[in-house]
């Protein structure tokens, strides 16, 4: 795909994620869309958000558990960027009018960096090594494409569906912890709605960071010492509306909360 194109497409998204207005799946206007298009995109569509001031905070990787990707019919993770402005407090209030298309609420493990990484050749032990901490973390996603009828191109250039994501307050040094055996429960409005393992992400969440590193290497792209990694979510994802309200916990280090008004 010429640069023209990509550009055009990636202003498009940005656009679509200003105005909350979905657009047609780029799939079925541009049937031969590769993986390396779609990430090109998303950078176009980062760019412009970084001319409007957001920084780069982070990085996220999705649709990693058989359960979100049955879900989605998207099978092979996704990966994108976090930005500053898309960060809430732990207990916020999150709008959806006007600020989100189609919510989708995801209970993951984040993590934080102490160290830079940069693949190829990450292994768990890196991410392990490079790794200050773990916390609980809500992510909402969005896809700005109609209904989230995606193919996983569709999802790498919409930045990886990514809304906006909060993370719990407590933290842990993952060295003290099995991390595939890490249990997450999910409550909806009070009332228990799933749980899942750390094992639902590649096996280990530690895999989904290596694999997520390794694959920004092919594009020249680092972790960066300060920056939070999402690990991918370790229950089905779950529609939200204003006036829901969340709670996780994962087990034995704390809890995240967030709030839809």
């Amino acid at each position: 795909m010429d640069s023209a194109k990509i550009n055009a497409l990636g202003d498009e998204l940005y656009n679509a994620l200003r105005s909350q207005q979905s657009i047609a799946p780029l799939t079925e206007r541009e049937p031969d869309i590769t993986i390396d298009d779609a990430y090109y995109i998303s950078l176009r569509m980062l760019t412009r958000r970084q001319e409007d001031g957001e920084q780069v905070v982070g990085k996220k990787i999705g649709v990693t558990s058989k359960v979100v990707q049955e879900m989605l019919g998207v099978h092979q993770p996704d990966f994108g960027f976090l930005t500053d402005a898309m960060t809430f407090a732990n207990g916020a209030k999150v709008p959806v009018a006007g600020h989100l298309i189609s919510p989708r609420a995801e209970a993951e493990i984040g993590f934080r960096l102490k160290k830079d990484l940069q693949g190829p050749g990450v292994t768990e032990a890196d991410v392990l090594a490079a790794t200050d901490a773990i916390m609980p973390c809500f992510e909402i996603v969005d896809s700005r494409i109609d209904n989230w009828k995606i193919a996983i191109q569709d999802t790498v250039a919409d930045n990886a569906s990514c809304g906006v994501y909060v993370l719990g307050e407590q933290e842990a040094d993952p060295k003290d912890y099995d991390l595939p055996a890490l249990k997450i429960r999910v409550w909806k409005n009070g009332e228990i709605l799933s749980e899942g393992l750390g094992s639902a992400v590649q096996g280990n969440p530690l895999t989904a960071v290596a694999w997520l590193a390794n694959t920004l290497g092919r594009f020249g792209i680092p972790f960066k010492a300060g920056e939070v990694i999402l690990s991918g979510s370790l229950v089905p994802l779950e529609p939200v509306q204003a006036g829901d309200s969340l709670r996780m916990e994962l087990e034995g280090i704390g809890d995240a909360q967030v709030h839809f008004v």
